[in-house]
């Protein structure tokens, strides 16, 4: 690794230091991020003018975080904080925006002296499940296996191959993998080829019957591990060359469709021949993007109107659901309101469309989260997946409304990193990525994940809720006021951000606030739907444990979205050693 601070920087180091600091500043990455800015410019100025050795925690904390004299390092963790986060934007900016360039600046852990490595030290990363499908377009060849009775084929199979990747790399935005094979494939071959690079392999066979020989294609994502697809294609042995040519060219039309162009969610597909149907449908599925009051029930709207317009739309039933079980788990409606109408369009899509894996996944999304039937809502949440790797919405609500309530962390952020890089514009399952990090204990990664999602759209309130749960944890009350308070102007109308904010008043002494909202809350549900979930998380934080458990009973007896959380979500660590707790989560199924 080439290092080049303190003393000993030469001018000519110096000035390609400030060039990269200035283009890192300059990113996408690094906007609306001010502090992180000011921190980043200060070290690396500081460090090439060879004044590394004298960033210390208490000078940082002063020259750039306007600490007065009296910071003290020990009782205010401002510096190490933002160092955490400076590390992980300088990760993300390289990962994205900076992969070409030649000199990368690192904030080495202990420390906040900068060093500058030359990208050609360092090694390959590892490619992760999430960076194979964000990158799919690419593709390997495996060798075809000879399973003729006689296994005097290995000629025609090694010319099939060479021919296929001749024709492969004719396919523009189609790049086709390296691998010379010493042996033939076998399973473990294919797994190290899909870990060494290639996003989609190509495998397949060749049998023989007379002068016909029966080629099968297979096409694997290497990410999930899942097969695409899988076909046959018969031809004669008469004329080698023309049945390869054939063989190819009918792999290779297939996969123009699936490969030549950027991923595409099979959500735009068109089952209908009433375009008004479906034209409602997309309008209905951009407004429940939206994850707000009203965009739930314009939703819902829209896709009423293209049932309407065509009753027997799989795709439209697999909207209404998921549109109904959102406005319940949004605490708009409560859940006894949509539980029949969410359930029954779910399995109207799956009747009409057994091969939807939109409506294998709404139907999982009720199993889980209605009737609380984990094992039944896994098998269909695999069963979509295995319908659609690339449905980003399967690996979200597999992740949060199946593997997270379950305890299996591990598994739920791997579907979230899958899903995001299926779909990295969504905000909701960027903040979801943030809230499984919650989950995890990992609240500095959660900031930043809600950081990002903040610049993907500064107007989602739920990111700001999100933000507010991390900063309480984090015992930044100060903060996590200030982002609920935000949450709540960008939805005045949501019971939810009301109940946050009484909360932190609750844990933070301001008993007579805190009560003021309860009172407003108690008041408000006399005209609509508040979840007892969000009584319950008041009374707690004003330590009034009785009420608090009998509003979460009651939460339990409406089946609250929110409960299915319970057994990894922070705020009730405290409480997992009652009875009156373990016995709930039994209930809930999760204990």
């Amino acid at each position: 690794m080439t290092k080049k601070p303190g003393p000993s920087v030469t001018k000519e180091a110096e000035r390609r230091i400030l060039r990269q600091l200035d283009h890192v500043l300059a990113s996408a990455t690094f906007q609306q991020v001010d502090r992180l800015k000011r921190f980043l410019n200060f070290v690396v100025t500081e460090t090439a003018a060879g004044r590394g050795d004298d960033l210390k925690e208490y000078v940082v904390g002063v020259q750039v975080f306007s600490k007065d004299e009296s910071f003290d390092p020990r009782t205010d963790p401002v510096v190490r904080v933002q160092a955490r986060r400076l590390r992980a934007r300088l990760e993300r900016y390289y990962r994205d925006e900076g992969q070409s360039d030649e000199w990368l600046i690192e904030l080495p852990k202990g420390g906040y002296a900068p060093q500058f490595v030359r990208r050609e030290t360092l090694a390959t990363p590892k490619r992760t499940a999430s960076t194979v499908l964000a990158s799919r377009n690419s593709v390997a060849v495996l060798p075809f296996l000879d399973l003729s009775g006689t296994q005097n084929l290995e000629y025609f199979c090694r010319g099939l191959r060479d021919e296929i990747i001749h024709r492969l790399t004719k396919l523009q935005s189609l790049r086709v993998s390296k691998w010379n094979p010493t042996g033939p494939a076998t399973g473990d071959t294919q797994r190290e080829l899909a870990q060494s690079g290639a996003a989609t392999v190509i495998s397949g066979s060749v049998r023989a019957s007379g002068n016909t020989v029966r080629v099968t294609t297979h096409l694997l994502d290497s990410a999930s591990g899942c097969y695409l697809w899988s076909e046959s294609t018969d031809a004669g042995l008469a004329d080698v060359l023309e049945s390869q040519d054939k063989v190819a060219q009918a792999l290779v039309t297939r996969l123009q469709s699936e490969l030549s162009g950027p991923i595409q969610s099979r959500v735009g597909r068109q089952t209908t021949t009433n375009l008004a149907a479906h034209n409602l449908y997309l309008q209905g599925r951009f407004h429940l993007s939206q994850r707000t009051e009203e965009g739930l029930r314009k939703a819902v709207d829209f896709f009423e109107r293209a049932l309407v317009e065509d009753a027997q739309y799989a795709l439209a039933h697999s909207g209404l659901s998921d549109a109904y079980g959102l406005l319940a788990h949004y605490g708009v409606l409560g859940p006894a309101e949509v539980w029949t109408k969410a359930a029954s369009s779910a399995a109207s899509a799956v009747m009409l469309d057994p091969g939807s894996v939109e409506g294998h996944t709404s139907l999982a999304h009720t199993k889980s989260t209605q009737d609380w039937d984990w094992h039944g809502a896994e098998q269909e949440f695999l069963c979509a997946i295995g319908l659609d790797p690339r449905y980003a919405t399967a690996h979200h609500w597999y992740a949060m409304s199946c593997l997270a309530p379950l305890g299996r962390l591990d598994e739920a952020l791997e579907q979230m990193l899958l899903a995001q890089s299926l779909d990295p514009v969504s905000s909701i399952i960027a903040r979801d990525v943030a809230v499984v990090h919650h989950y995890r204990r990992d609240f500095d990664a959660a900031l930043d994940q809600c950081d990002h999602t903040i610049e993907l759209n500064p107007h989602f309130s739920a990111a700001y809720w999100t933000l507010g749960l991390i900063q309480e944890q984090r015992k930044d009350f100060d903060e996590a006021e200030a982002a609920f308070q935000r949450a709540s102007h960008l939805s005045p109308q949501s019971p939810r951000m009301k109940a946050a904010l009484a909360r932190i008043y609750a844990l933070t002494g301001r008993r007579k606030a805190a009560l003021a909202v309860l009172a407003e809350l108690e008041t408000l549900a006399a005209t609509r739907y508040v979840s007892p979930f969000d009584f319950a998380s008041i009374h707690f934080a004003l330590q009034q444990s009785g009420p608090g458990f009998r509003w979460l009973n009651k939460a339990c007896e409406d089946r609250c979205f929110e409960l299915i959380s319970i057994k990894v979500d922070p705020r009730f660590d405290a409480l997992r050693e009652d009875r009156r707790f373990t016995a709930l989560a039994r209930q809930v199924g999760v204990g």
